[in-house]
């Protein structure tokens, strides 16, 4: 008998010797690599399903477009919230299969020198709907109400014009027959976090990390306070806000679309599927400041 057969380590597979150590690896090896399969190929299914259940909130979306065109109506819908909140991600699923020559999403950057010289709203009024169109702002005016005070872009002096003359401006851009909606979208601390983790370990999602972002959440408290403030001044019973819980980025999504869909008069297509948001994802603006108020009572301190 050679050493081979002696050797409690060695086994014959198809008589040839295989090290039983080196056999246990490569089991334990293929058995992960079919968990993370097993894994993906759930979430993957997941996702579809996702998918899916927005697709009749989506052909709702497409007839309030042919409503909003066949009335002549104008439509602003304004994404507002913290860095990684969702605001993109809801976007593109509400536009995915709108008719593109009826709608467009404006992301406006660092204002030019001559956009500093002019009255404030004058940039983003040129990106005012015509009849019948849908502009969708990934963040709009309010920049000036959080980001800009937060990070010294503009001065005290801007920052009270505007919230003075803010409310004013969306009153008459409602009076004369615009459909604005606004929308904030509101994540945790600890899923921000997480988010920002993840753009930074993911190469497809680096891109959307900026320095902002990085500062994001040492400055948590104060984009709180901003939030607090903009609320208390700009929440009107002309131009309200609503608040999207997002840490479920789907039902964040779900939630957003109809919010949009009950906020014009159109026939709807599917009279079978929900159109009632969900109160634990859903709150209004007036309700978000009884929160913040109650949190900052108790704790010295806002959560949202």
């Amino acid at each position: 008998m050679n050493e081979e057969s002696k050797n409690p380590e060695t086994v014959y597979i198809d008589e040839q010797p295989v090290r039983l150590d080196e056999l246990l690896n490569e089991y334990e090896r293929i058995k992960q690599q079919l968990g993370q399969e097993k894994k993906s190929d759930k979430k993957a299914i997941r996702r579809y399903k996702r998918e899916e259940e927005l697709k009749p909130y989506q052909a709702e979306l497409i007839r309030l477009q042919q409503y909003l065109e066949k009335t002549r109506t104008r439509m602003i819908i304004l994404f507002e919230g913290r860095d990684a909140a969702g605001k993109g991600g809801t976007i593109r699923r509400v536009t995915r299969y709108m008719n593109e020559k009826h709608y467009r999403v404006v992301a406006l950057g660092k204002p030019t020198e001559e956009q500093k010289s002019q009255w404030f709203f004058q940039k983003y009024i040129a990106q005012f709907p015509r009849g019948g169109e849908i502009v969708l702002f990934d963040r709009s005016w309010y920049n000036r109400a959080i980001v800009e005070p937060i990070f010294g872009f503009c001065s005290q002096e801007e920052y009270d014009n505007f919230m003075t003359g803010c409310p004013g401006f969306e009153k008459d851009l409602v009076r004369q027959g615009t459909i604005l909606v606004k929308l904030y979208f509101s994540v945790t601390k600890e899923e921000q976090a997480r988010r920002f983790e993840r753009r930074k370990t993911d190469a497809l999602r680096q891109w959307k990390l900026s320095e902002i972002d990085v500062q994001a959440q040492d400055r948590w408290d104060d984009f709180s306070t901003q939030k607090y403030n903009m609320l208390k001044n700009t929440n009107t019973t002309h131009a309200p806000w609503t608040i999207i819980r997002s840490n479920d980025k789907h039902l964040a999504r779900l939630n957003a679309m109809r919010v949009i869909l009950n906020s014009a008069p159109y026939e709807r297509l599917n009279h079978d599927i929900d159109f009632v948001p969900d109160p634990e994802i859903v709150i209004s603006g007036s309700r978000e400041l009884e929160v913040m108020e109650a949190q900052r009572l108790q704790r010295g301190k806002f959560d949202h």
